[in-house]
């Protein structure tokens, strides 16, 4: 069964395929490849050419550059917070079939599954028992799974508690919805709304994604942000599936969907996400377009440079040599102890993946505790911040505090309370004498000296037992 799908009279096409063919193959100009770091460290939002001219760079010299230009952008816009999520996969039924995935509804060995009241509540209980704030609900696209089932399972998370645990921020990674349907969900709390295009590239969308199936039409998905934005949604994250087609295009895709929202609603993606294909149940594909780790780090670094405000998020599909790496030239979130399988996070002795019923193979299957504690060695602050969005600082109200630098008031704050909430909640003893040593420095760096008197005294009533002070 499809879905009727009604594109908007005003939907705009804003990927112009021969623009940006022609940009992801121009040749390096130095000169010009500095003049738009420069401008990046102002803090400005970047062009389609002058991403593109980031993109040409090949000298080591040029590459390097923007390396540290993004380490040190990095630095300034998020300081060396990190945010940590848990993706919960609800139901893996689809009526889609993407010829790289692991749900796709031809695949006969995929176990399929949704969970039911109980069995959700049970999961988010695990995973509050582990210390999780923030999740991110994940859907197949299936008549099942409607706004209104969606919302059913947003209530859920949020009401579900377990000592102290809670869950503080739901966001959503679900098929595309009419305006109506995205008013429904977004009445019931949640967050940021993600979806992927997986290829921006037209002729290697319809390769991968066949006629006759919801997600083989383009332009519904190309416009499902600007629905969502329509209907009141104004925390949307974009992506795109990362060795489908060549990375440079995608990434001047990406800019370009970018400054379409700017334009149209005030307000750009507030995460975009960079994950690279990786083996799952049935795939026998002839990938041409695979992303090596040296291209990686390289598009991570250009996409911070690009848009400085946006969100960067680097998850679990990448192994923890590669996050190790890549981390530093802009990353903002990550998942971790991250499960696929529906239903998983309750079995804890559980090893290894069954691909069968997974939606693609992870690439580090460590543990929460674990990611925080290599987190902290490296001095980056674990935060499960969600102060922004319920103090309402989302959309166009985040730029009023972002791009002034307010947000440094409330980031680093909250962050240093969250962790320590964490430390104190659920940390093994290594890694709580780890995370309060970096409390401890990151308070003799603190200069805000309005902010730390009261900061200090709310680290005090966190370390007393109580929970969700935030600026």
């Amino acid at each position: 069964m499809l879905m009727e799908h009604k594109i908007a009279p005003d939907a705009v096409d804003f990927i112009d395929d021969e623009l940006l063919a022609r940009l992801a193959r121009q040749g390096e100009d130095k000169v010009r490849v500095r003049e738009v770091i420069a401008k990046s460290l102002e803090k400005k939002a970047l062009s389609l050419e002058e991403t593109a001219a980031l993109l040409a760079a090949e000298s080591p010299e040029l590459i390097e550059e923007i390396f540290e230009a993004a380490r040190r952008l990095k630095r300034d816009v998020y300081g060396n917070r990190i945010v940590l999520f848990a993706p919960l996969y609800i139901g893996n039924y689809c009526v889609n079939d993407c010829k790289y995935c692991g749900f796709r509804r031809s695949l006969r060995t995929t176990v399929r599954r949704t969970l039911n009241d109980e069995e959700l509540v049970r999961e988010i209980i695990e995973l509050e028992n582990l210390g999780h704030k923030r999740l991110i609900l994940v859907y197949g696209e299936h008549p099942n799974y409607s706004p209104e089932f969606i919302a059913h399972t947003v209530e859920i998370a949020y009401s579900t508690k377990s000592g102290p645990g809670e869950i503080r921020r739901v966001n959503i990674n679900a098929a595309p919805l009419s305006v109506e349907g995205f008013q429904t969900v977004k009445k019931a709390g949640i967050g940021t709304y993600q979806i992927f295009q997986e290829t921006y590239h037209r002729k290697t969308y319809a390769v991968y994604h066949p006629e006759g199936t919801d997600k083989g039409d383009y332009f519904w998905r190309l416009n499902s942000m600007d629905r969502a934005l329509q209907a009141g949604c104004d925390d949307v994250g974009l992506g795109v599936l990362f060795g489908l087609y060549d990375w440079k295009y995608e990434v001047l895709a990406l800019i370009a969907h970018a400054l379409h929202l700017q334009r149209h609603y005030n307000v750009g993606p507030h995460t975009i996400s960079f994950p690279r294909i990786q083996p799952a149940n049935g795939l026998e594909l002839d990938l041409p377009y695979r992303v090596t780790d040296a291209q990686f780090k390289r598009l991570v670094a250009i996409l911070r440079l690009a848009v400085p405000y946006t969100g960067l998020i680097m998850t679990a599909r990448e192994s923890k040599a590669v996050r190790d790496d890549v981390i530093e030239f802009g990353v903002s979130q990550i998942d971790a102890g991250t499960r696929l399988e529906i239903g998983s996070y309750q079995e804890k002795d559980k090893q290894g993946q069954e691909l069968n019923r997974e939606q693609f193979q992870i690439g580090d299957p460590r543990q929460l505790d674990e990611v925080i504690r290599w987190l902290a060695e490296r001095e980056y602050v674990p935060s499960f911040c969600t102060s922004c969005y319920r103090k309402g600082r989302t959309g166009e109200h985040f730029m009023e505090f972002a791009i002034p630098g307010f947000i440094h008031n409330f980031c680093t704050p909250n962050a240093l309370l969250t962790f320590s909430e964490y430390l104190n909640d659920y940390a093994s003893p290594q890694t709580k004498a780890v995370g309060e040593a970096l409390v401890k420095k990151e308070m003799q760096r603190y200069q805000n000296e309005k902010i730390k008197p009261q900061l200090i005294t709310r680290l005090e009533q966190v370390n007393k037992g109580e929970h969700d002070l935030y600026f």
